[in-house]
């Protein structure tokens, strides 16, 4: 699609995400399927699992079970940890759940961060440059084999010869691919073989949430890279994010300044204060939605405006509370 045609088309319609780990918290694996069944009646366009080695389902199996107990919502993983896969072995899974599902797979992957569970497993914890270069090769694997095409890679990681990807999956010309990050390293890379771009919030060292990062104007910053790096084939990436934090309250402003209060004294402990931000910040940020349900419609409606981005994700305990936002945004 040209920038012209772009223009003409109007804003990418809106897409709605919601998610489950199957973990305790949300009633364990039986209550899994549930959660997924609901998000589709709620009206969600997608259900997403992450990947972790804790406190969650298996998303490879857990993708499996929804192909078969659903019927039209699409499944994906936000996102698989890369180091944790061969990359001929999940071309085979993917390929086998797009086709199990009837061609509804988004696959998401993600260069894998929480080291913690790379040395729990013994499994090899590269250095981020590193881990980027094996998430690069691995992309260019799954674009062949996902294709149904043979594979013949060598590069510094991995070697293919003469692997022809099966089954061939229902999506043509092969399931899209999801790619997750806030770094300008992995926006430039998501930029080059993404269909969908994740846009994330950065992080810290130690893997906290940057506040800084969490500000429209942060935002911005990182959907410019990925349409420098991006070009011409901008206009044929969606842009997703997700909501970290929905809160249905008659007084937004009285609640920005709760939060701030919040964030001041030390919680949500995953979030590292490095900016003082204003009740504004807050407001304006894509990563919170304080209001009324019309007011969180239309802080979403302002940030596709100025950022494009139109795939909004939430987290499992806030799919009901955000249901009715779904609602009065669906088909826009």
């Amino acid at each position: 699609m040209s920038s012209a045609e772009a223009a003409t088309a109007g804003p990418r319609k809106f897409r709605f995400a919601a998610g489950g780990e199957g973990n305790a918290e949300e009633g364990g694996a039986r209550k899994f399927i549930k959660l997924a069944q609901q998000a589709e009646e709620l009206g969600y366009d997608s259900f997403m699992i992450p990947d972790h080695l804790g406190n969650q389902v298996g998303p490879i199996a857990a993708l499996g079970a929804l192909a078969v107990a659903t019927d039209k919502i699409r499944l994906g993983t936000a996102v698989l940890a890369n180091g944790f896969r061969h990359p001929a072995v999940l071309a085979k899974d993917a390929a086998t759940i797009d086709v199990l599902s009837g061609g509804r797979l988004e696959l998401g992957l993600g260069a894998g961060w929480m080291r913690e569970e790379y040395d729990k497993a013994g499994i090899t914890y590269d250095r981020p440059g590193v881990r980027i270069e094996k998430l690069e090769e691995t992309l260019e694997i799954l674009d062949v084999l996902l294709r149904g095409q043979e594979c013949n890679f060598e590069g510094k990681h991995y070697t293919i010869t003469g692997l022809k990807g099966s089954p061939r999956p229902r999506q043509g010309p092969r399931p899209p691919i999801c790619i997750g990050g806030g770094g300008p390293k992995m926006l430039a890379l998501a930029a080059k073989y993404a269909d969908i771009i994740s846009v994330v919030p950065s992080t810290s060292k130690e893997g906290k949430l940057l506040l800084s990062g969490m500000t429209i104007e942060k935002t911005l910053e990182r959907v410019e890279l990925i349409r420098a790096a991006a070009g011409d084939r901008f206009d044929d990436i969606e842009l997703n994010w997700a909501i970290t934090t929905i809160v249905v309250t008659d007084d937004r402003e009285q609640m920005a300044e709760m939060a701030l209060a919040a964030l001041d004294n030390g919680y949500p402990p995953n979030v590292d204060v490095d900016v003082k931000l204003t009740v504004e910040d807050i407001l304006s940020s894509p990563y919170l939605a304080f209001g009324t349900y019309e007011e969180i419609a239309d802080q979403i409606r302002n940030v596709r405006a100025r950022t494009t981005m139109s795939y909004v994700g939430v987290f499992p305990t806030q799919m009901e509370a955000f249901a009715p936002v779904v609602d009065l945004l669906k088909g826009e």
